[in-house]
């Protein structure tokens, strides 16, 4: 069998499977599956909880949706699911679906099995023990598949209706402002304001695209070797929405610092480690997509900080309740009042 995979553990007690349900199920729809199951589980992953199964010599992935009360229309894995199954042969990197249940009664909530990805994940953006050359690589190699995503025909694959036409970010902005008060804790005066700011700096015009919406570099599968994206992941909060907002929740991570949120290059000597500026990194997607520039740039880093708050909160809530999918989630779900407080600064500069 390939090498041990990085980050499974033994699976923890909320979240554990009824292999025998489970294996029953997996005979019946999915293709040459044999022998005993095993199951464990990934340690990343913040929102639905993922386990490695393994059966006759073969490697699965299963991603489910967390046990528990859930925030309004998160968790969605039947939209990963279809995504991801109509992204197969468009160029995108993504995992080979092999079938989706809907019946809670197999394991507890809805699931689906996809196939099992060899190759390198990084945690840390600033990629520990790699070389200049190879960190400039696979951060072209991630434009690259943001590029690649952002010009799919998505009305080809049967995607018109993945979300809804015009308004995104209205309807965005409200979205993860009732997600944000549903699960709000204490009062963020800088999450505040920004609720009440951004309905009035949006952009006069937009794009639609294929939106990932957490689209960075430890939801990626990287070659075993080569500085390529095999793999993207985490398809959860995907819909069709503006790529230029798509592609600054990517590049955000430059305006912020590795203390202010785990994924931040800023402050870093990033010329020195072969990470490039975020205007060289804008200049290669605009290349690559055939753009002169993006207008409205420091709006959709704000925007993106926004939702990031929002996201930050809603984990630390599933870390308080019990049902979010990592021990990681309580430490950096309470980092939502600084990404707030960053993204009112960035607004204030903006508009300055």
């Amino acid at each position: 069998m390939a090498n041990e995979p990085a980050g499974v553990s033994l699976i923890e007690e909320r979240h554990k499977l009824d292999l025998e349900s489970l294996a029953r199920w997996m005979r019946l729809n999915v293709d040459d599956f044999r022998g005993a199951l095993t199951a464990r589980q990934f340690g990343v992953g913040q929102s639905n909880p993922t386990y490695l199964l393994e059966a006759g010599g073969r490697r699965y992935v299963l991603r489910r949706k967390p046990p528990g009360i859930l925030l309004p229309s998160a968790h969605a894995v039947d939209r990963e699911y279809r995504i991801m199954r109509a992204l197969e042969h468009s160029g995108v990197p993504v995992p080979r679906t092999l079938a989706l249940c809907t019946d809670d009664s197999v394991i507890g909530t809805m699931f689906f099995v996809m196939e099992y990805v060899e190759g390198r994940m990084y945690p840390d953006t600033r990629m520990p023990g790699a070389s200049a050359a190879d960190r400039a690589a696979m951060y072209d190699a991630i434009n690259d598949a943001a590029a690649r995503l952002h010009q799919v025909d998505y009305a080809a694959l049967g995607l018109s209706d993945y979300g809804k036409p015009g308004n995104f970010f209205v309807r965005q902005i409200d979205r993860f402002t009732r997600q944000y008060r549903a699960a709000e804790m204490e009062k963020i005066e800088a999450m505040d304001r920004l609720i009440e700011a951004l309905p009035h700096c949006l952009p006069a015009t937009e794009e639609t695209a294929i939106f990932h919406g957490d689209f960075k570099m430890d939801n990626m599968i990287f070659h075993p070797t080569e500085p390529r994206v095999r793999a993207v992941l985490d398809w959860e909060l995907s819909t069709l929405g503006d790529p230029r907002a798509d592609f600054a929740y990517t590049t955000m991570i430059w305006r912020l610092t590795p203390e202010e949120y785990r994924l931040g290059i800023g402050g870093l000597d990033r010329q020195g480690i072969g990470i490039p500026t975020e205007a060289q990194y804008l200049e290669a997607y605009c290349r690559r997509t055939g753009r002169s520039g993006i207008e409205h740039w420091d709006f959709f880093i704000v925007f993106n900080l926004f939702r990031l708050a929002s996201i930050l909160q809603g984990i630390m809530v599933r870390a308080i309740k019990g049902n979010a999918s990592s021990a990681l989630a309580s430490e950096y779900g309470g980092r939502a009042r600084g990404i707030a407080e960053i993204g009112w600064r960035e607004l204030q500069k903006m508009r300055g």
